[in-house]
């Protein structure tokens, strides 16, 4: 099997640092680990078995970027890609989900993964296959009667010309469905309708993939039902181009492919992994947490979950854990879980230069957002750099005064600056407003002051 090419280090920081300003050491860490996957899948087979991703620990205040490096890295990614919360799982007996749930989690986005490629690979041969089953409805084909051959007085077999006329109309028909003339006409399609039994399948706590797998048996115990549905032509011929596509699909094959491609090349992105770290107790809410760490350890360290389509072998799924650990550190962690993140990466807070450069550098930058966002309503807006300095100074000040939330406190002050414009800006159609200095601290001036009200607004 050829092994796909994927970007090198340096091209997936460059990406990244399209949209997340600083935070090197953390992009480096995160693009040389996702190059060690393509690097492993080239090696020799008797030595890739051998061969352990070296799992990440982001360590870091919230709003400074872990969150939304893995975001980017599920794009940039190409393989399965789970984001998922540590806070939700909990130790067997306690409230919460089962660990092993994420894994089963990541088995369903690769099989959807797996099956989108597999339609694209089909859309083509679909397509013509519903084209051709529309226009059986548009124009039905005659009965075949067996009529006796006629022989012409030359002796040749003489041809029935209606056939030759059907076809010449069917061409007519398809070419004007094709140029979208038939656009407006409606025909009834049989769809499949799946038989939902009438019953509720209630599982124990942390055990819902149960009660999703007997509904899903019972599914399929029912007969397969259809029903009619009276559309226009080119929803009918979306909704033909899926049930061809779906027929055309092989969904063992996608089984098949969707759990190697997990077990290969799958991402694991734990965020607050704080909340599970608990300190020297033995009574309390840190019984539960360092049993959630025991827990997780079997699958970060390499073992096999069962799910519905079939066991994946968790020793080369790279792990990537984040956490702001402002109430603990990563030593309260269980000193076998912490061996499993032999990569350790500290984020830096935020401050003003950070603030003004996620300001203006970002492709999705907040005052391109907003800019573009007036636009629709007819108002050219523009934000001076002394006004881009006034709000990141106003957001460093706040973070430091009351609880620092990083980078998600310029949402918060630009949303208060633009609250009258954003209100009113229907009826300023065709207005150019340009916001500078004076304009932000005539806004926010007196809230900021106010450090009372501060804290509960900004």
């Amino acid at each position: 099997m050829t092994v796909p090419q994927v970007m090198t280090p340096r091209e997936i920081v460059s990406e990244l640092d399209r949209y997340i300003v600083g935070q090197h050491e953390a992009k480096r860490a995160v693009a040389i680990a996702l190059r060690n996957r393509w690097r492993r899948q080239n090696v020799a087979p008797d030595l890739r078995d051998e061969i352990a991703p070296k799992n990440i620990l982001m360590i870091g205040p919230t709003g400074v970027g872990k969150t939304e490096i893995a975001r980017r890295l599920a794009r940039l990614a190409q393989a399965p890609f789970i984001k998922v919360e540590a806070s939700r799982y909990t130790e067997v007996g306690y409230v919460g989900r089962d660990v092993e749930s994420m894994i089963r989690d990541l088995a369903e986005l690769s099989v959807k993964m797996v099956r989108e490629e597999a339609r694209e690979r089909v859309a083509v041969k679909a397509r013509e296959n519903a084209e051709e089953h529309l226009l059986d409805l548009l124009f039905p084909p005659p009965a075949k009667v067996r009529r006796p051959v006629g022989m012409t007085p030359q002796g040749d077999i003489e041809v029935n010309a209606d056939g030759d006329s059907q076809k010449e109309t069917r061409e007519k028909l398809r070419k004007l469905l094709r140029d979208g003339h038939l656009n407006d006409r409606e025909v009834e399609i049989e769809v499949s309708a799946s038989a939902s039994p009438m019953v509720e399948v209630l599982a124990p706590q942390g055990l819902e993939e149960m009660g999703l797998n007997m509904k899903e048996l019972m599914n399929q115990l029912m007969p397969k039902k259809t029903r009619n549905r009276k559309v226009k032509i080119p929803e009918a011929l979306e909704l033909l181009t899926q049930e061809e596509a779906a027929r055309l699909v092989d969904m063992e094959a996608v089984a098949q492919e969707a759990i190697h491609r997990a077990e290969q090349s799958g991402i694991v992105f734990i965020d607050e992994i704080d909340k599970i770290a608990g300190r020297d107790s033995t009574r309390g809410p840190d019984v539960s947490r360092e049993g959630v760490q025991r827990d997780l350890l079997p699958i970060v360290e390499g073992s096999t979950v069962n799910t519905k389509y079939g066991a994946i072998k968790t020793d080369h799924i790279l792990f990537v854990a984040s956490g702001a650990f402002h109430t603990s550190k990563p030593s309260d962690l269980i000193p076998e879980f912490q061996g499993r993140f032999p990569i350790r990466v500290e984020l830096k807070a935020l401050v003003r230069d950070d603030f003004i450069r996620i300001l203006t550098e970002p492709e999705n930058a907040l005052t391109r957002q907003y800019t573009a966002l007036m636009e629709t309503e007819g108002v050219n807006l523009k934000f001076t750099d002394d006004a881009v300095g006034a709000l990141a100074e106003i957001a460093a000040a706040v973070n430091a005064r009351s609880e620092n939330i990083g980078a998600r406190r310029l949402h918060t002050v630009l949303e208060r600056l633009l609250e009258e414009l954003s209100f009113n800006a229907p009826e300023l159609r065709q207005r150019e407003i340009t916001i500078d200095a004076a304009y932000v601290h005539g806004r926010l001036d007196p809230i900021v002051k106010d450090e009372d009200l501060s804290r509960y607004i900004l």
